[in-house]
C-alpha cells in the first residue's frame, strides 16, 4: 500500500511544485491538497493521511499552531515542515511538537527526495510489527554512525566514501538485500559491494540473513 500524503500550502505554484516532486517518488500517493489550515484539518479528518507536508505561513493560521492542533487530537500521522521560516525559536518549538523533518524553502528535489525516502524507510520499519535492532533505530533517528576518520583504518581496498554510499543506500531500504541487489541500487560492482557488506557485517553495522529458496543455493541478504 502506498503512503498517503496531504499537502497544506497556500501558494498554488508552490503546491504544484510539491505535488510534482511527490509524483516522481515510488511508494507515495497524493491524498489531497489544502490551501489553508481549516481546509487541511477537514481533509485530515476525511482522508486520514499517513503524512502531511505542511507550510508554516498560512492565511488563517501558522504551521506551528496547526501542528499543535493535529497533535492535541492524536491523529495517527506524521508531519514534515516545508517552509521559509528560519526563526530559531519557532523551529525549536516545532521540533519539540514532533515533526519528521524540517525543510527550508526554496529546496531542491534531491533534498525533498531524501526526506521522503527516509520517511518511507522509517514508516515501513515501524509497521513491520517486529522488535527493532539498535542499528535500525539509529537509522530511523539519523544518529551519526561512527566511521573511520582516516582511510588507513579500513581494510585495504576499502574507502570511506564508498562505505558511506553503501550505508546510505541500505538506510533507504525496507527489506534485506543481496549483494547483487545492493550493487544494482548503488551502481557499484557486485564484488565491491559484497566486500563492504561483509566488512559492515563483521563490525555489527549490518545484519546478515541467510534466505533459503525452493531451489538453488541459500542467499545471504543484508539489512541495517
Amino acid at each position: 500500500m502506498p503512503i498517503t500524503v496531504l499537502i497544506i500550502e497556500d501558494d498554488p505554484m508552490v503546491m504544484e511544485i510539491n505535488a510534482g516532486f511527490l509524483s516522481k517518488l515510488h511508494g507515495f500517493k497524493l491524498a489531497g491538497k489544502a490551501y489553508s489550515g481549516n481546509e487541511g484539518l477537514a481533509l485530515i479528518k476525511e482522508q486520514s493521511p499517513n503524512l502531511v507536508l505542511l507550510d508554516y505561513f498560512l492565511p488563517d493560521t501558522n504551521g506551528l499552531s496547526l501542528l499543535k492542533k493535529i497533535r492535541s487530537q492524536d491523529y495517527p500521522l506524521d508531519v514534515i515542515l516545508l517552509t521559509a521560516n528560519r526563526e530559531p525559536g519557532h523551529i525549536q518549538e516545532i521540533l519539540r511538537s514532533g515533526v519528521s523533518d524540517y525543510i527550508i524553502k526554496p529546496f531542491t528535489y534531491e533534498r525533498f527526495q531524501a526526506a521522503m525516502e527516509h520517511f518511507r524507510f522509517t514508516f515501513n520499519k515501524l509497521n513491520e510489527n517486529k522488535l527493532l535492532e539498535q542499528t535500525e533505530i539509529d537509522a530511523i533517528t539519523k544518529v551519526h554512525r561512527e566511521s573511520p576518520q582516516q582511510n588507513d583504518l579500513l581494510p585495504k581496498g576499502l574507502n570511506d566514501h564508498t562505505l558511506k554510499q553503501v550505508l546510505q543506500f541500505l538506510e533507504q531500504q525496507s527489506e534485506p538485500l543481496s549483494s547483487e541487489e545492493a550493487a544494482a541500487g548503488t551502481g557499484l560492482a557486485r564484488v565491491t559491494v559484497r566486500r563492504y557488506l561483509e566488512y559492515l557485517e563483521k563490525k555489527g553495522d549490518v545484519i546478515m540473513e541467510v534466505q533459503y529458496g525452493s531451489v538453488g543455493r541459500p542467499m545471504n541478504k543484508y539489512r541495517l
